[in-house]
């Protein structure tokens, strides 16, 4: 009776085993602490939804893409300006332009120049401006009118803020 007690107790030992080994979660199975990306889990987000909530936080109360009274609605539109002889071409802060043809020179109403972004480089009042470089102007007032002595005006492509003006008499 003793082998009969003893073969009893293995086989119960043995299959409780065997259910508690196959019930039991392992870190392969759904348990593990990392997360898939796009999983219900760790879901995908969009830009626009972290910007309202961290316009939430910070108190604005609104969407960052909204404009602000500051922002000029045409800063993100590239338009085509000529630019005739005897005029020139004065730009709002930020704003961004290439002549594209025509002989240019840059306009700056004090001693700080304009940035030439393609060859990096600051090109002062009075000084000849490349064709087909992105000009940035940093502060508003400063811009490009054609060479003197040019007989055709400018052709430029401007993004931001702009106006149309008369060159000043010499």
């Amino acid at each position: 009776m003793n082998r009969k007690v003893k073969l009893l107790v293995t086989a119960v030992v043995v299959g409780a085993g065997i259910i508690v080994g196959t019930q039991w979660p392992t870190s392969a199975e759904g348990e593990s602490t990392a997360v898939s990306p796009g999983s219900v889990d760790d879901p995908v987000v969009t830009k626009s939804y972290v910007d309202s909530k961290i316009a939430a936080i910070s108190g604005s109360g609104g969407s960052t893409d909204t404009p602000s009274k500051d922002t000029d609605t045409e800063s993100a539109v590239v338009k085509i300006i000529n630019i005739a002889p005897g005029q020139m071409l004065i730009t709002k802060d930020g704003a961004e332009a290439v002549v594209r043809a025509g002989k240019a020179v840059a306009y700056s109403p004090d001693s700080n120049g304009i940035a030439d972004v393609t060859d990096g480089t600051d090109i002062k009042s009075g000084s000849r401006v490349a064709n087909n470089h992105l000009i940035l102007f940093p502060r508003g007032g400063r811009g490009l009118m054609p060479e003197p002595g040019q007989k055709n005006g400018l052709t430029v492509m401007v993004t931001g803020g702009h106006e149309i003006k008369d060159q000043p008499k010499q």
